[in-house]
């Protein structure tokens, strides 16, 4: 098979921050006794290929490891460090907890989180070569490891190309820019559809797209110093140009639960979401509309800076043999195979960058399935994650998305003031 050249240049970007390879590695031992752990997920449990992919995954570690049980419960996204606070208060921690990026920060401050590392032993430094080595980084905490990307996204544009003709466009020049965007979105409307949705109004209360948003028109959550910075003029801005589009008429004034039926029932023409929700746009279309996808927009002057969004994986058990157990089932789900069944079966994006072109992994899956190439390829400019700080940042988050975000975008709320009093409010909230 031919080496295709988009997933040569998608390959390119992965490697970008990787090690140099990603050969399987050797696991930290475990104990015989047989031992059971469990495991927080917000995506165990859930409709769609989020939940059957994180079940194919659980099955094929207990095919591979019968001498280890391992109990899963489904979490709410919003609520899984909540529930690992009050879990650990009470004295029944779970082993393992799938932790959202927009709470890794707090989660540090607040959990009893062990280093990987130091569980791991000898077993790491054969493990971790090949993953993306940036987004290891994002894990470090105390000077070790403790939490490694497990499921890694970013925003993109899903479009319905039927959608996209019917308006009279060309399904094979999506728009590249906001005002791109916006022109396709009114072709559409006017076609009597809905034209676009951003899914900035997160129900996880996750704040990757409203990252994306600010930092694309030069702004930031948090400014290098690490000073709040959501109501500077950037931020204020970029926020405004999103909500323009819903004032317009052009992205419909509802939450991103419905914004994902209305589009995977072929009544919207643009999703910008993360690509975690690829798998299950994937299963709608099937049969109904051709799905294609592009490349997160510009919106400001210079180039789109898309932050990604998703989970790492973090031990907190301090028991040896639930440690050993724990280490077995993050290896697992974060080795070559464990990264193939996640990008295949749920659509997060592949983290290791020899697993792409190889065909015992994912050569082929890319040949036939195009959608992530896009976000692939742009993953060269992601910008990165900024969290707030202290013990209150995902309380932080949840002030930005809920009492600023959603008013502004989805009630016309005013931009600058509602953004400045969030800002204080954050202020607050970090300073303690």
């Amino acid at each position: 098979m031919n080496r295709s050249p988009l997933l040569a240049v998608a390959a390119a970007a992965l490697l970008l921050g990787a090690s140099a390879c990603s050969s399987p590695a050797p696991s930290a031992p475990v104990a015989s006794e047989p031992v059971t752990i469990t495991f927080s997920s917000y995506n165990y449990g859930t409709q769609g290929a989020a939940g059957t992919g994180t079940q194919a995954l659980l099955d094929r570690f207990a095919e591979l490891h019968p001498e280890i049980t391992v109990v899963p419960q489904g979490v709410p996204t919003a609520e899984v460090l909540t529930k690992a606070k009050a879990d650990v208060a009470a004295g029944n921690a779970p082993d393992v907890v799938q932790i959202g990026y927009s709470k890794l920060a707090e989660a540090f401050e607040t959990l009893p989180v062990q280093s990987l590392e130091h569980i791991a032993g000898d077993a790491w430094d054969a493990h971790v070569e090949g993953i993306n080595k940036a987004l290891v980084e994002t894990g470090r905490n105390d000077g070790e490891i403790a939490a490694l990307p497990y499921t890694i996204s970013i925003p993109t544009v899903f479009y319905n190309a039927d959608l996209f003709e019917a308006a009279g466009l060309d399904a094979e020049d999506p728009p590249t820019t906001i005002d791109e965007v916006r022109e396709s979105a009114e072709a559409i409307t006017a076609a009597g559809h809905h034209g676009v949705y951003f899914g900035i109004v997160d129900a996880g209360k996750s704040d990757y797209l409203t990252q994306s948003v600010i930092d694309s028109v030069g702004g930031s959550t948090v400014d290098d110093d690490g000073n709040v910075a959501v109501d500077s003029d950037e931020a204020i801005a970029g926020i405004e140009a999103i909500q323009s589009l819903t004032t317009d008429g052009l992205q419909p004034a509802v939450g991103l639960q419905d914004a994902l039926a209305s589009f995977s029932s072929g009544g919207l023409g643009m999703l910008v979401v993360s690509t975690a929700v690829s798998g299950t746009l994937q299963q709608a279309a099937e049969g109904n509309f051709e799905l294609r996808t592009s490349r997160f927009p510009s919106i400001g002057k210079g180039e789109a800076k898309p932050t990604f969004s998703g989970a790492g994986l973090m031990v907190l058990s301090d028991d040896a043999a639930k440690q050993r157990a724990a280490w077995e089932l993050i290896s697992f789900l974060t080795s070559a195979e464990g990264y193939t069944m996640i990008t295949e079966g749920i659509g997060y994006l592949p983290l290791r960058e020899d697993i792409v072109e190889d065909p015992a992994y994912l050569r082929d899956y890319f040949e036939e399935n195009t959608l992530l190439v896009p976000p692939m390829e742009q993953l060269a400019s992601v910008s990165p994650y900024r969290s707030f700080t202290g013990p209150n940042a995902n309380q932080a988050v949840v002030v930005l998305q809920d009492e600023a975000i959603e008013p502004i975008v989805l009630r016309g709320a005013d931009a600058s003031t509602t953004l400045s009093a969030a800002a204080a409010r954050i202020r607050e909230l970090t300073a303690e």
